[in-house]
């Protein structure tokens, strides 16, 4: 859990996305986040969350993630069984804002935890407790997921997507993206705008079959190798190809395409 933040993390706006949160915050609305890994969903949330002066509760869900790890369990402490909340509880008393990542990657009884969250009950029954929890007017639900990767994997069932107000994320438009790049690196906008242009060739190259594609994740990563000195296709190569692939043909490939940028 992170302490209500004193600095407000950087997040660059692209759209009405800072206008939607606040709506569904105010109107105490969940809400759901769409997009490829790396276009800013998670430093979005960071930053609506400092902007409130809320604590974040953030929960990387995957395949292993129960709802016992969401909402608590027994322990054995100092000789005594006591009772320790899990993140969805701690967020539910607080009034913090809790953020599920990947959602869809969790099993199935976490997304039936959630359902009683996301109407007009706003709370959770914990059984091994025989308490209902109401949520604090403060508590908000954020959850994200790549609907592009998991297809044909794991999907969020119609019933549950239809519980949250949803926003699609992207990777920005070049300009904003070389802003972004920079800002977080401190490299020169040169850099970035190669580097930009570098990751905009990767995502057109469809023929490629990448599961993933250059995220602008990455492409700060690459900037921050090279502000600090280390060579340019160098770091592409160990910062963006290399975490895009193993396949020796699809890598000499995109050595090829750093090479025509720097």
């Amino acid at each position: 859990m992170l302490a209500p933040q004193t600095k407000i993390p950087f997040y660059q706006a692209v759209g009405d996305e800072e206008q939607v949160f606040d709506s569904a915050y105010r109107n105490r609305l969940p809400l759901m986040l769409k997009g490829p890994t790396g276009c800013g969903k998670s430093r979005f949330v960071e930053a609506m969350a400092a902007q409130r002066g809320r604590s974040l509760i953030t929960v990387a869900c995957n395949e292993d993630t129960s709802a016992t790890d969401l909402l608590g369990r027994y322990i054995v402490k100092g000789g005594d069984t006591i009772w320790q909340d899990g993140p969805v509880t701690r967020a539910l008393r607080e009034g913090a804002i809790l953020y599920l990542d990947e959602v869809s990657e969790a099993r199935e009884d976490v997304i039936v935890v959630l359902h009683p969250l996301t109407d007009h009950r706003r709370s959770i029954t914990i059984d091994k407790l025989n308490e209902e929890i109401k949520a604090s007017p403060e508590f908000m639900l954020v959850v994200s997921f790549n609907p592009g990767y998991q297809k044909g994997l794991k999907e969020l069932k119609p019933s549950t997507r239809q519980r949250f107000v949803a926003m699609h994320f992207d990777y920005p438009h070049p300009d904003i993206e070389t802003e972004i790049v920079a800002k977080e690196s401190q490299c020169s906008l040169e850099v970035a705008k190669k580097l930009v242009r570098f990751g905009q060739k990767i995502r057109n190259l469809k023929e490629l079959g990448l599961t993933e594609t250059a995220s602008t994740r990455l492409l700060v990563d690459a900037a921050k190798l090279i502000r600090t000195g280390l060579d340019p296709r160098l770091s592409c190569d160990v910062a963006i190809i290399q975490p895009l692939t193993d396949e020796g043909d699809i890598m000499t490939a995109l050595r090829d395409v750093a090479a025509m940028i720097f």
